[in-house]
């Protein structure tokens, strides 16, 4: 039996590099008015202006005025994925969704420049809260399947889905709770308390 070859990835074209410096320019351009101005007080147009194309240009990388300020979607499911896959040896996946939903979905990771003044637009800015959780809830079908593959459960198994479900909501739930990073930390034991029953079924 031969090993298989290993290939390098194809180099990135320049067209390719081009298109993603493009869309890099107009995200940076829309979070910087954003930033500056609010949501509310900047158009389409002046974003376009801002990064120096057309609105045309501008709607062929984002389709819509939200997804300007999500520009990151893909980094965040993996982000997603990896917490189940990657956890610590003898961490619950519950438990692992929940260190991810303090870091990532609360407060945004401490480690990156300007995440605090990108938090407080989102939590400021009810169409960004909307358009940022039903995202998240998108993930749902990904997150099961990386359960279940985590947990040796079927695809399908409905245990799975639901806590995919939950710990994707949870964090929106207790949006503006007095205490909110106590109150996911509370719901996420109970998940985790459920949790447990299941997966040592499986």
């Amino acid at each position: 039996m031969h090993a298989e070859s290993e290939t390098a990835p194809a180099p990135v074209g320049r067209r390719e590099r081009k298109k993603a410096a493009t869309r890099q320019a107009i995200a940076d351009a829309a979070l910087r008015l954003f930033l500056e101005r609010g949501y509310d007080g900047v158009s389409i147009r002046e974003i376009a202006d801002a990064a120096d194309v057309s609105t045309t240009t501008l709607f062929k990388h984002f389709t819509g005025k939200e997804a300007l300020v999500f520009d990151r979607q893909d980094e965040m499911r993996t982000r997603l994925l990896d917490a189940v896959r990657e956890r610590p040896e003898g961490q619950s996946v519950p438990a692992a969704l929940r260190e991810h939903a303090l870091q990532y979905r609360l407060h945004g990771p401490h480690d990156e420049p300007g995440v605090a003044a990108f938090v407080a637009l989102v939590n400021s800015t009810p169409a960004l809260l909307e358009y940022q959780q039903a995202a998240w809830m998108d993930y749902t079908a990904d997150l099961a399947a990386a359960i279940a593959e985590e947990s040796g459960l079927t695809a399908d198994d409905p245990a799975c889905t639901a806590l995919a479900h939950f710990a994707l909501e949870a964090p929106h739930a207790f949006r503006g709770h007095a205490d909110s990073a106590d109150a996911v930390r509370r719901a996420f034991d109970l998940l985790d308390n459920g949790w447990q029953s299941v997966a040592s079924k499986a």
